[in-house]
C-alpha cells in the first residue's frame, strides 16, 4: 500500500448537501481496497478558470493509502462522476514526509530545551 494524496474540486451548487458527493468519493476510495487517513474540507474557492461553465467548486482534500491498482481505476470512476468538476491523485514523497517528521522532532527538541532554561532561572 503506497500513501496518495487526492485532492476533489466538488461541484458548487453541491456545497450545501456535500454529504452524498463525499460519501460516494469515500466508499469508491474503500470498494477499491484504500484506507483514508486524514479527509479535510477546505471549502469553497474561486476557480483560477471555469471549469465546465463554474468559476467555483468545493475543494476537498484527502490522504489515502492505495494498493497499486487502485490509482487508475479511482482516477477512472472519479472522471466520470457527475459532482466531481477536477480531482488530481499524486503519491506522497517519502523523502519530504521524513524530512517534516525530522524538522518536528527538532522543533519539539528546542521547545524543551527553551522550557527547561526558563525553570532552572526561577
Amino acid at each position: 500500500m503506497k500513501n496518495y494524496e487526492l485532492t476533489v474540486l466538488i461541484h458548487p451548487d453541491l456545497e450545501m448537501n456535500i454529504e452524498p458527493a463525499t460519501a460516494k468519493i469515500k466508499d469508491l476510495i474503500e470498494k477499491n481496497g484504500g484506507k483514508i487517513t486524514k479527509e479535510e474540507n477546505d471549502g469553497k474557492k474561486r476557480l483560477a478558470y471555469p471549469i465546465k461553465g463554474q468559476d467555483f467548486a468545493v475543494y476537498y482534500y484527502y490522504e489515502v493509502e492505495l494498493p497499486a491498482d487502485a490509482p487508475a481505476k479511482i482516477e477512472s470512476a472519479l472522471n466520470i462522476t457527475d459532482e466531481v468538476l477536477r480531482q488530481l491523485l499524486v503519491t506522497v514523497d517519502e523523502r519530504k514526509l521524513k524530512y517534516e517528521a525530522k524538522q518536528a522532532a527538532r522543533q519539539a527538541n528546542r521547545v524543551d530545551a527553551d522550557e527547561e532554561e526558563g525553570s532552572e532561572e526561577e
